[in-house]
């Protein structure tokens, strides 16, 4: 169950990330819209652009609105809810405008990865890096991985998780000094497609997105009393799949959370405790703030 010192927590926090002080870490105070540069690593077989592996402009384009659409409960679009407890997270990702190098960018990364020798280190964040790995307080990390078909539904995505002094935290995939950070989206989960699978509409990264700002999975260490620490997802001491359940005290599960693993038409929300978590990371990890005035957001 939830506990009295959860609440006194989230409180804490909630406070701690409204607050209007001069110490608050924002891209836009004016606005109070938290603005998050990307850059999209496209490793592919060789093929031309917009064959396979190679991703379009416009289905990469696409995945990055479809991102933003479910972060700031857009109206009219997938990522808009009615439920109380679903917010605007206020958080925007952009494609970056520069490189490391300051030249202008576009925020996509081609790499043929037959043209490129890399020893086999698995699929996870260290492997990915050596075609291309860029300063992460700069840039997310986001590696498209061109598995094979039969990959398909059974492989979608993974991120590393941010070390702060939040409960939960040990839950997190934590890269170890040396190791890359960042996310990996199965090629064929990356944007909107026609795929025979339940995440066809791009949400595999807005849940992992959710991951890398510090938000667990809604079920999170797995048991009543230690699960996400946020009240407003009702508690829930095992995954949550696409079909509805009671939870630990006797609330249906929150099946549309980004934080579950139910099908891509189905989520549609982040919870107003979920968000306050991800403001508290962006203001208080030296990694993730840093992205925040990042030259990568500047034409």
């Amino acid at each position: 169950m939830k506990t009295i010192k959860n609440i006194i927590f989230v409180i804490s926090l909630l406070l701690s990330s409204c607050s209007k002080d001069n110490d608050q870490a924002t891209s836009n105070p004016k606005e109070d819209i938290f603005y998050l540069p990307v850059v999209v690593h496209i490793i592919h077989n060789g093929k031309p652009i917009g064959e396979g592996t190679n991703l379009s402009n416009v289905r990469i384009e696409r995945q990055i609105e479809i991102l933003n659409e479910d972060f700031r409960k857009k109206e009219g679009t997938r990522g808009y809810n009615h439920h109380p407890d679903g917010g605007d997270a206020k958080i925007e990702f952009v494609l970056a405008k520069q490189d490391p190098d300051g030249k202008p960018f576009s925020g996509i990364n081609r790499i043929d990865s037959t043209k490129v020798i890399v020893p086999d280190l698995g699929h996870n964040q260290n492997h990915y890096a050596q075609y291309a790995y860029w300063n992460p307080k700069d840039y997310i990390n986001i590696w498209t991985t061109p598995l094979p078909e039969p990959s398909e539904c059974l492989v979608l995505g993974l991120a590393t998780g941010p070390e702060t002094d939040l409960p939960g935290t040990e839950f997190f995939s934590l890269p170890q000094p040396g190791d890359a950070e960042g996310i990996l989206i199965n090629w064929m989960h990356f944007g909107e497609s026609d795929i025979a699978c339940y995440a066809r509409f791009g949400r595999t990264l807005t849940h992992e997105m959710g991951h890398y700002l510090g938000v667990l999975h809604t079920w999170g260490g797995g048991d009543c009393e230690n699960n996400d620490y946020c009240d407003d997802t009702p508690a829930v001491d095992k995954p949550v799949y696409n079909n509805p359940f009671i939870g630990c005290e006797g609330e249906p599960v929150m099946l549309n959370n980004y934080m579950t693993w139910s099908h891509d038409e189905t989520m549609n929300m982040f919870t107003n405790d979920q968000i306050a978590r991800m403001h508290y990371v962006l203001e208080h990890h030296e990694g993730r703030k840093a992205l925040l005035s990042s030259h990568a957001l500047k034409p």
